[in-house]
């Protein structure tokens, strides 16, 4: 899918009586963005979280998204804009969004259905691959059920928030990206899944460092799920974690 031809400017105001602030939707942000701050993942204004809603106006949804220069863990209803997909204008609001905000609406754009996308700065998953360790191996059986797709690896000098050219090359064939020196980025349905997709790949990355520790400690290796297993699993994430109920 072609990036669109740049009509318009990024943080361009384009106030659009049509899009009306849907307060029950801000409010769902609101609460998730609090709670991933609750659990520590959170540092300073960095990192941020998008969601989309459908607007009849608008083939690809809109955008609310956290306003530059207020933290996750600060924010309130009224840090809240409301951006278009393709160019990033300002429909609601009179703030300017963040730099990582274009990455957010390009994977927005190139997966249809993705409806919510965070990004953050975590702590252990900076200095895990920072440590020479160059990708998650999965020990847990949770996390390739819920993640459902490979994670993807981009190096340190590869920034797709300055750039999102890259992006068209490698999101359709994954629900996570993990930045050396700089975090990740997770993709969802909905925020609830995406949500749980953060919390199981900070709960792997944990258990990653735990289990070198502790195979060191004991002078042994660490027992991974293989990728042939996690393949099958990947398959199988919806008919496990959103069972159907049978009539």
């Amino acid at each position: 899918m072609n990036a669109p031809e740049p009509r318009y400017q990024v943080n361009q105001l384009s106030p659009d009586p049509r899009v009306r602030f849907d307060r029950a939707f801000a409010e769902q942000y609101v609460l998730y963005a609090h709670r991933l701050a609750a659990r520590g993942y959170v540092q300073a204004a960095v990192g941020n979280m998008v969601m989309r809603a459908p607007h009849p106006d608008y083939p690809e949804g809109v955008c609310y998204v956290k306003a530059q220069g207020v933290s996750l863990e600060e924010m309130s209803i009224d840090d809240l804009v409301i951006t278009d997909v393709p160019w990033g204008r300002i429909l609601h609001g009179e703030r300017a969004t963040t730099v990582g905000h274009q990455m957010n609406r390009e994977m927005l754009r190139l997966r249809p259905d993705v409806n919510c996308v965070i990004h953050l700065h975590h702590d252990e998953t900076v200095a895990f691959l920072a440590a020479g360790y160059e990708e998650i191996r999965p020990i847990g059986l949770t996390f390739s059920y819920l993640m459902q797709k490979p994670v993807h690896y981009l190096p340190a000098h590869i920034n797709v928030e300055e750039d999102v050219a890259p992006i068209k090359t490698f999101i359709q064939g994954t629900n996570c990206v993990l930045m050396k020196r700089h975090g990740f980025t997770v993709l969802g349905r909905n925020v609830s899944e995406c949500y749980g997709r953060v919390n199981i790949l900070a709960a792997e990355v944990k258990r990653n460092i735990l289990a070198e520790q502790l195979a060191a400690l004991r002078g042994s290796s660490v027992d991974y799920i293989s990728r042939e297993e996690m393949e099958w699993m990947y398959r199988q994430g919806d008919a496990v974690m959103y069972p159907e109920v049978k009539k």
